[in-house]
């Protein structure tokens, strides 16, 4: 089964928002086997949108509209399903219930007309209850597809797709399944991972798919199977990670989506009670906020200096002005110190600094653009390694965060 996500939204075609919608809606498709087989950003015109369903007419099996839902005049998508549909608005009773009780009880004052005529939907559609917000999603079928819109407020589509839709999808259609398995590398690029796993890779059965998701530093490795028989993907996929694991066991830091490095490190700093802290420079804050993106991170993660002014470094981290004057304050030197410092401010076991050149200017120190130095202090004493990430700015940053993951997981791991 396909689908198409199509936004609709002026405000996402101008950059003014960026679209996250439609990522939420594809992986939770693709959980129950429906395939989404494009995306698309369209206008808030209405010639424009009825082109575009007629465009996908039997095309796709799913079309899943989001934005143009709201109350006022420029959200435009009801409308315009009535002209295809050949239907016309009514109120939903039911709708109009719950947005008089949310307004009055949220926002404490009588609903509007405004507010009450978002209970109008085509007289033809089934509607997708909206318990967290105002606007109802609704479903319509024409020929042999399937036109489902939602409101474009993230939280509220949520709601919808996931209360909704996929309960839907799943009771009334039969699917293939598709089975997905993503093991996550990091230290060495795309192009030498696919060499040493160049003879895996060749003998994977035709039903599994291999995608290469490269980033600055780390390498997803991506296992699609598609079939009608689970027991037989499921075994598998299992039979080949194990295989592959055995390849290339000194990169793999974890499997699936959620199974990032910090995740990782999350679990492995917590199972042996040990702490860490981060004094950062070049990377701006981005180690600590890595660090605590997973739940439960003030079990191990103590807390960050961004100590970006050279000063910050002296005044705050401890690190001597001596030390500055002499090595510059991109150097070994200056990322050891500011490592032992914030490990003695935050009295943690572990702690990771950076200090480097990200460009596009050189600021205050001499070293080559792109030039990072990582010190990590650990309970058995410090290491400190030079890096040059090249450019631009971007991908050194991404690239030293990942670096400064890798080095602090090959350090716990000598303890286990």
């Amino acid at each position: 089964m396909k689908a198409t996500i199509v936004t609709i939204g002026d405000e996402i075609l101008i950059g003014q928002i960026i679209d996250t919608n439609s990522g939420y809606i594809a992986k939770a498709l693709d959980k129950v086997g429906v395939q989404t087989h494009e995306f698309l950003s369209i206008s808030d015109d209405k010639q424009h949108i009825l082109d575009t369903f007629a465009s996908l007419q039997n095309k796709v099996d799913f079309v899943i509209i989001t934005g143009g839902l709201g109350p006022t005049k420029d959200d435009i998508t009801k409308k315009t399903f009535c002209d295809y549909f050949n239907d016309s608005l009514i109120v939903n009773k039911e709708v109009e219930k719950h947005v008089i009780e949310l307004i009055e009880s949220v926002m404490k004052r009588p609903a509007s007309q405004i507010n009450k005529d978002q209970a109008l939907v085509p007289s033809k559609c089934h509607v997708l209850f909206n318990k967290v917000g105002t606007a109802p999603g609704m479903w319509m079928k024409k020929e042999n597809t399937v036109y489902i819109s939602l409101p474009g407020v993230p939280y509220e589509m949520k709601y919808i797709v996931e209360h909704e839709i996929i309960p839907k999808i799943v009771k009334e259609y039969e699917r293939p399944y598709i089975l997905h398995k993503t093991i996550m590398t990091y230290g060495q690029g795309e192009s030498l991972v696919a060499e040493r796993i160049e003879d895996w890779e060749n003998n994977l059965p035709e039903f599994i798919k291999l995608a290469y998701l490269p980033a600055p530093g780390r390498v997803r490795l991506r296992l699609t199977a598609r079939g009608t028989n689970k027991e037989i993907l499921e075994q598998a996929i299992n039979e080949n990670v194990k295989s592959l694991a055995k390849i290339i066991s000194d990169i793999i830091v974890g499997f699936d989506e959620d199974e990032t490095i910090e995740v990782v490190l999350g679990r492995l700093l917590h199972q042996q009670s040990k702490t860490v802290s981060t004094a950062e420079s070049c990377t701006g804050g981005k180690i600590a906020e890595r660090f605590t993106s997973v739940s439960g991170a003030s079990n191990y993660f103590r807390g960050s200096v961004v100590s970006y002014a050279t000063d910050t470094k002296v005044s705050v981290l401890g690190v001597l002005q001596d030390t500055i004057n002499q090595y510059s304050v991109v150097s070994s030197q200056v990322a050891k110190e500011m490592a032992l410092g914030i490990q003695k401010l935050m009295k943690t076991d572990y702690a990771i600094a950076t200090t480097g050149n990200a460009g596009p200017s050189k600021g205050d120190a001499d070293a080559t653009l792109g030039t990072v130095f990582i010190a990590l202090a650990t309970p058995n004493g410090i290491l400190v390694e030079e890096f040059n990430f090249g450019q631009p700015r971007e991908k050194v940053i991404d690239r030293a965060v990942n670096k400064a993951f890798e080095m602090l997981q090959k350090e716990i791991l000598k303890n286990l």
